[in-house]
């Protein structure tokens, strides 16, 4: 496994070693001591989701509240994804930032997303699924969303690879700013 911090260094960009040969292929998508070792946590997973989304939904930018804040490693295991994490901590040197990264089936790249950020996705494929374990059960009462193109954050969307406006659910449409929205100390 490798390990990238990225330009917000709590966000880290985790490469699995995969072993393929004519058959298929073979890799670790999760191993407590590797992913303690990636990124300096060790951390309990109490929850599994798996979604699927056909080309042009965006999800997000979505995040639970304390005491329920959820910690996100995600992938792809169907399709495209553009995934991207936002700081939502004010006392944070990077607070309002963003990072994206491109995730599939094809390059089997996880994305770890500690608590206190925002995260939403963009579908690039016909259609993706999408796994993350998370550090936290759903909380409806905590969970809080903000606007996928609040120019506060500036999200560089590649909307170009889906060929106009994404397609939102009725949350993510009234998504608030993040002048607006309840966010982490």
């Amino acid at each position: 496994m490798r390990s990238t911090r990225l330009a917000i260094p709590e966000v880290v960009l985790i490469e699995p070693k995969v072993f393929g040969d004519a058959r298929g292929f073979f890799f670790e998508s999760y191993r407590r001591d590797s992913f303690r070792d990636a990124t300096g946590l060790d951390l309990d997973f109490v929850q599994d989701n798996h979604s699927k989304s056909v080309k042009g939904v965006l999800r997000g930018i979505h995040y639970q509240l304390p005491p329920k804040a959820q910690g996100k490693l995600v992938r792809v295991v169907v399709g495209e994804v553009f995934d991207v994490a936002v700081d939502l901590r004010q006392s944070s040197p990077t607070f309002g930032r963003w990072v994206g990264e491109y995730l599939s089936a094809d390059n089997k790249r996880q994305l770890w997303i500690p608590p206190g950020f925002g995260h939403a996705f963009l579908t690039l494929s016909d259609e993706a699924e999408f796994l993350y374990k998370t550090t936290e059960v759903y909380a409806p009462e905590l969970e809080r969303c903000i606007a996928w193109d609040d120019p506060a954050i500036g999200i560089d969307w590649p909307l170009d690879r889906i060929g106009g406006a994404p397609v939102l659910s009725a949350k993510d449409r009234m998504g608030l700013t993040l002048e607006a929205a309840e966010i982490f100390e």
